[in-house]
């Protein structure tokens, strides 16, 4: 494909003020068109593999260009190569929302462009987050004394739950690495992350233990009692169980406080995933979700799934930030400062040094709706999944394949695999829905995430009418 461009002259600022005016309007009035109506769009990317790369030119350009030619490719090649997370048809994986007020907020981080590594570096960033955080706590019901940051996933987050934990269980394996024998414990159902960051730290595969699962998919206690005994009996080291809040696949709900008592028992760290459901407390009926999540040693929750935050958005919380501290505390001279004791400089928390201005976003979302108004999209959106179990139940059909215990429905037709899948396909296929799949007991199951701010009663039906009509075409 051939570009036409205008070049601009040598030398020069590469946007003037002027022209920045001019094309951050036309960005906004995009973005506001783009808010009132992102179904316009096909939810699902509608290009193949490559042919984006393909579509722009194999080298960068040697002189800079004006920003209507950036915008104009941003539509003509860019956003048919989008899949819409913000489309009120996207129900996969755990739909999500960036709101109005959190993409003004990102906006504004964006100018700032600071680095909250430390207090002095950006005295706003770090203070801000750490009274997001405190808000979030009290929303939600966790400890007022927990110790909060913000990464970017709940995969980074969780990873570093582990590192605490390994700093807790041997506090020699800063310097000279970790020790072989320690033993990681999660559920069968948790989330890949859990054995990813195990792996990334050094417990090791094989290290992870997988605890097997009840009827709804709930981390077994019994069972995870009787691996513990087991290790330690073959002279292993126990060291972290990851209990879930919301599972990936099925939103089950580990019971947190027995796990708690085990690892109270046993002397273990606890750390829980509520990447997803951890959200949900902020509406006080949805309370007794972190219900024994006081008694964690570390926790995640993901304010860019179920809280109206752009992403990339997720909390850290500990209520030991000195053993956090103790891990990954590294600070050459170059970066020491005298400070007061109140100022926390937040790259002794963690890997990272650079930081980006998060809590802003998280601030503006806060501000603009309220614990209430979130509380109220939450409600929603488990009040039209409801909807769609019962129909499900109700279909001689079809069938749940797990609880429903928020927005996310896991169902399938009475069929093969290959009819399930087909019934996925299809629906995907119109452009107006994205669903998910996954296998729950070796069967293929359908899965449909309500969680878009922009979703209705009207989507859902819509989206149900479409999967029926595929089963009836499958049926004869």
């Amino acid at each position: 494909m051939h570009f036409h461009r205008r070049f601009r002259q040598r030398g020069g600022p590469p946007v003037t003020p002027e022209e920045f005016r001019k094309s951050g309007h036309q960005a906004i009035d995009w973005v506001a068109d783009y808010l009132t109506n992102p179904g316009r769009y096909p939810v699902l990317a509608r290009v193949k593999p490559g042919e984006l790369t393909d579509a722009l030119p194999a080298r960068g350009p040697e002189q800079g260009e004006p920003p209507e030619c950036l915008l104009a490719d941003f539509e003509r090649l860019i956003l048919p190569a989008v899949t819409h997370w913000n489309h009120p048809g996207f129900m996969a994986y755990f739909a999500n929302s960036g709101s109005a007020p959190g993409i003004l907020g990102e906006l504004l981080a964006s100018a700032l462009n600071s680095n909250a590594m430390l207090w002095k570096s950006c005295p706003a960033a770090v203070e801000l987050e750490q009274v997001t955080l405190r808000w979030l706590r009290q929303w939600t019901g966790l400890p007022e004394d927990w110790f909060g940051q913000i990464f970017d996933t709940a995969s980074i987050g969780s990873m570093h739950g582990l590192a605490a934990a390994r700093e807790a269980a041997e506090p020699a394996s800063r310097a000279k690495g970790m020790a072989p024998g320690l033993v990681v414990y999660t559920s069968e159902q948790a989330h890949s992350s859990i054995e990813k960051g195990a792996i990334a730290i050094g417990f090791g595969q094989e290290n992870v233990r997988k605890v097997p699962v009840d009827a709804e998919f709930r981390m077994r206690t019994d069972a995870l009692a009787e691996l513990i005994a087991r290790d330690r009996a073959a002279g292993l080291r126990p060291c972290v169980v990851a209990a879930t809040v919301g599972t990936t696949a099925t939103t089950s709900v580990d019971p947190v406080c027995a796990i708690a008592e085990i690892c109270r028992a046993n002397e273990l760290w606890l750390h829980v995933d509520a990447a997803y459901a951890g959200s949900a407390a902020v509406a006080d009926e949805f309370r007794w979700v972190l219900a024994g999540c006081e008694h964690a040693d570390s926790m995640v929750t993901n304010p860019h799934k179920w809280m109206l935050t752009p992403c990339d958005c997720s909390v850290f919380y500990t209520r030991h930030p000195d053993v956090l501290r103790r891990a990954f505390s590294l600070v050459p001279d170059y970066l020491k400062t005298d400070d007061d004791p109140r100022a926390v400089n937040l790259m002794d928390y963690g890997v990272a040094l650079g930081r980006r201005f998060r809590a802003l976003k998280v601030w503006f979302v806060m501000r603009s709706y309220g614990r209430e108004g979130i509380a109220a999209t939450i409600r929603e959106h488990v009040r039209m999944a409801q909807t769609v179990a019962a129909r499900v139940d109700a279909h001689p059909r079809f069938e749940r394949t797990a609880p429903t215990p928020f927005s996310t429905i896991c169902f399938r037709y009475q069929g093969s695999d290959a009819e399930n899948r087909q019934i996925q396909e299809a629906v995907n296929e119109t452009g107006e829905f994205f669903i998910s799949g996954t296998k729950l007991h070796g069967r293929y199951t359908l899965r449909m995430a309500i969680g878009n701010m922009h979703t209705t009663q009207a989507h859902v039906d819509r989206a149900w009418e479409l999967i029926q009509a595929e089963a009836a075409k499958l049926a004869g």
